[in-house]
């Protein structure tokens, strides 16, 4: 019996041990990230401590093979029940699939009523990117707001890097020493240590060699490209701290986050003819239907475009 966000989760010691299992499988073979597999320990925890209290036993390998249709709809809407959005509960869902689906395939039983689960319909979230002209700014603005000028550098180096590579903070702040020079091409490790190319922009390249000729910390070829003020590698905080900053000195809104210009450095490319499957490539995206959100991005903003400049909108 253990605790798991606040509910008492229950479940025999050979569902406890194929769990453990599943998230090492997850985390070897697959990298998945130490929050990814938090996040999944606790949607399988939960649906496997639900099976505890619906059936009244402690539920071990056997049974597990033989959840049916009743269990997973009684499953999903005790969590509806309880409060969780539909977003969450997809989220859940997936995680629960993919756990049986292994557990199936080490164990031979057939996983059908678990994967037949149709997860609840939510709307997606469309990213809020920023025009060309604000992400700009905020790359000026980021080098005028430091005191030191090569923190101001720095700052700028790294959001340069977001946008004009769409890198993610983690990924900007993993480069090393030995990248720099930067190339014209960078191999980047994403999310689920996936490999991609990313060309680099001359602008990044530039930012990064002012960065590094101004910084006073000496740069080893192993150590980390970006150093915080004290010579250790930069915290994610301070680049969210520094866009909070320049938002706030520009005036534009609370979406306006580092991660955010992620999403207009996909959104500009679509915007002037990109290719979909390059923007994925780009991005790192392991689905197309997740690049394709900017489609729909791309298509709002046309609308308001229309409806405030057309005589008769």
């Amino acid at each position: 019996m253990t605790q798991d966000a606040g509910r008492t989760i229950g479940f025999s010691p050979a569902a406890a041990e194929a769990l453990a299992g599943w998230l090492a499988h997850l985390r070897g073979l697959d990298g998945a990230a130490d929050h990814t597999l938090t996040a999944y320990r606790a949607d399988v925890a939960g649906f496997l401590g639900f099976l505890h209290q619906y059936h009244g036993e402690s539920l071990g390998l056997a049974r597990l093979a033989q959840i049916t249709q009743a269990d997973m709809r009684a499953w999903m809407a005790h969590e509806r029940g309880r409060g969780l959005s539909a977003r969450s509960l997809a989220r859940a869902l997936s995680s629960v699939k993919n756990f049986i689906g292994w557990l199936a395939e080490r164990e031979g039983f057939d996983p059908t009523h678990v994967f037949s689960a149709r997860a609840p319909r939510f709307q997606r979230r469309l990213p809020r990117p920023l025009s060309e002209e604000a992400a700009r700014a905020v790359i000026d603005q980021v080098d005028l707001q430091a005191g030191e000028p090569w923190v101001a550098a720095r700052d700028q180096a790294v959001v340069t890097l977001l946008y004009g590579c769409g890198l993610r903070i983690s990924e900007a702040l993993a480069l090393r020493g030995a990248d720099h020079p930067l190339p014209e091409v960078l191999r980047i490790r994403g999310k689920g240590d996936k490999e991609r190319i990313v060309p680099v922009l001359p602008a990044a390249r530039a930012a990064v060699a002012e960065y590094v000729r101004l910084c006073p910390w000496g740069l080893a070829a192993e150590g980390p490209l970006f150093r915080g003020v004290r010579g250790g590698a930069l915290n994610p905080g301070m680049v969210e701290r520094a866009m909070q900053r320049a938002r706030s000195a520009l005036g534009l809104p609370a979406t306006a986050t580092p991660h955010a210009l992620r999403h207009s450095f996909a959104t500009h490319l679509l915007a002037a003819g990109g290719d979909l499957r390059a923007i994925q490539e780009l991005l790192g995206h392991a689905s197309l239907a997740t690049t394709q959100i900017y489609t729909a991005v791309d298509s709002a903003r046309l609308m308001q475009v229309y409806r405030a400049a057309h005589p008769r909108a």
